[in-house]
């Protein structure tokens, strides 16, 4: 194998680790958090006649924060879905960087152009 090989294996090894962490570590944050939940409020019946969405409290990445940080069931569930959404875009920063350090300007190009469409929809879109 040529050192170019040897740069991309090891390259796509290290982004492999990047999803692999991520989900872990969402799968740490949301199975607490739904036992917690469950624990307060699993006995209760779901309405379905009424839609009712995330309480304000959960709809801003800071109250999140604050939410998990009191062990909130929801709060921890919230958090780790947030952090599941960000990891596809890690990865798409981390490929990012490795094509400029490997001097590959086409898929640097493209890489922050999909990073571009990626923080243009989940933030750009209010």
């Amino acid at each position: 194998m040529t050192a170019i090989g040897y740069r991309k294996a090891g390259m796509e090894r290290a982004l492999g680790r990047l999803l692999r962490a991520g989900v872990l570590a969402a799968l740490a944050l949301v199975l607490p958090g739904a036992c917690l939940y469950l624990a307060g409020h699993g006995w209760e019946r779901p309405d379905y006649h009424t839609f009712r969405g995330e309480p304000a409290e959960l709809r801003r990445i800071a109250s999140v924060l604050r939410q998990a940080m009191s062990l909130h069931g929801q709060g921890l569930i919230q958090l780790g879905v947030l952090l599941l959404i960000a990891t596809p875009v890690a990865r798409v920063a981390s490929s990012a960087y490795a094509f400029a350090r490997q001097g590959d300007r086409l898929y640097v190009a493209i890489t922050l152009a999909v990073l571009g469409v990626l923080a243009y929809s989940l933030l750009g879109s209010r």
